[in-house]
């Protein structure tokens, strides 16, 4: 599996472009009406497959662990290093979002899926067994620390319908969409790939 969200101030687009390419595209995205959140298994579930997990820590910790600086650390039921507090830059728009466990009024921070649960499933990973959808939900490659506001507003919507505000995000956001989508083999609707390309372009 990918391990994280691409870093630093730029991005090769050559991988995922190429990765794009290799892309089953569908003409329009089919909504099924069996998607159940249970089906991915019990949220940030330190079990499952991917990097990182195994460590004691729930997936949610690992990932603001991760993308949180300046933190503070405590011990919970859930992880004997938990953030405590920390500050980050959410990356869908570029301001500055300060994190204090327990004070979180209506998840200042989030951990958002970039290819969403919901688009996955319509996608391909219905017909995945328990463990895959599993190991998908908590892979720490299409994971990230955002604001609550744009995971509320992205939703279950892909790139055709929703990219990043904060224009600088979009290349590393499209490449991690793209590549997390080639490793699990989705297939991605038209317009979706028509916005990655040029976002890809433009890296």
């Amino acid at each position: 599996m990918l391990t994280r969200p691409a870093a630093g101030p730029r991005t090769d687009a050559a991988p995922a472009l190429a990765a794009l390419a290799t892309l089953t595209t569908v003409p329009a995205r089919t909504h099924r009406d069996d998607y159940d959140r249970t089906a991915f298994g019990p949220a940030w579930d330190d079990g499952s497959d991917a990097a990182l997990a195994g460590n004691g820590c729930d997936t949610r910790d690992d990932i603001l662990d991760r993308d949180l600086r300046d933190t503070t650390h405590v011990a919970t039921t859930a992880c004997p290093r938990a953030v405590s507090s920390g500050e980050m830059r959410s990356p869908y728009t570029g301001d500055r979002v300060d994190f204090r466990r327990g004070r979180e009024r209506g998840g200042t921070v989030q951990i958002d899926h970039i290819v969403p649960l919901a688009y996955a499933w319509d996608a391909g990973a219905h017909a995945w067994g328990p463990r895959l959808r599993l190991t998908f939900a908590n892979d720490p490659a299409n994971l990230v620390a955002v604001d609550g506001r744009s995971n509320q507003d992205k939703s279950d919507s892909p790139p055709g319908e929703w990219m990043p505000p904060h224009a600088p995000f979009r290349c590393r956001y499209a490449a991690q969409f793209v590549l997390v989508a080639a490793t699990y083999r989705l297939s991605v609707d038209a317009r979706s790939v028509a916005v990655l390309r040029t976002a890809l372009g433009r890296c």
